[in-house]
């Protein structure tokens, strides 16, 4: 099977509407199980192409059509990933560790780890992410509630 390619801040045409598509898909089975909701309710695909102009978007497409995903920023010594979404078609082939792997060469050299969140809820995302080499590091809460909402893993981003 020809793997496609990784690629960062793409230069061709992103189609935006097809990201949040994606997103969609890959964030559906949270519907209903995590409170508050995912923030991608609040997300257009407008939203989306802003939030790339400040953060480093890391793109998998199967021809035109994106097919995984994952946006990325650092405020060293911190490299921040946020909404990582791989098409259900295309789960299990490895396209999260390989856009992972990719923000980690985009880190590297200004950043010394990777952190992320997942929600409390979402156990078989947190059995991926140590899967994928993050550890537990700690807990948070969205404003207004009482208990942790999320858990935040983190990964030693390698020197060298």
């Amino acid at each position: 099977m020809n793997t496609p390619d990784v690629e960062t801040n793409p230069k061709s045409p992103v189609d935006w509407s097809a990201i949040h598509g994606l997103l969609r898909l890959s964030f559906r089975s949270m519907e209903g199980r995590i409170d508050p909701p995912s923030s991608l309710r609040a997300m257009s695909p407008d939203t989306l192409r802003i939030k790339a102009e400040t953060e480093d978007l890391f793109l998998i497409r199967a021809g035109t059509t994106p097919i995984a995903c994952l946006f990325g920023h650092g405020t060293p010594p911190v490299y921040r990933l946020s909404k990582l979404a791989v098409h259900p078609d295309h789960a299990r082939r490895g396209l999260a560790r390989r856009l992972i792997d990719t923000a980690v060469r985009k880190a590297a050299g200004t950043c010394t780890t990777l952190r992320l969140q997942t929600r409390i809820e979402l156990v078989e995302n947190h059995a991926t992410f140590r899967a994928l080499g993050f550890s537990r590091s700690g807990s948070s809460s969205h404003p207004g509630f009482d208990r942790p909402t999320s858990v935040i893993f983190t990964r030693p981003i390698a020197a060298g």
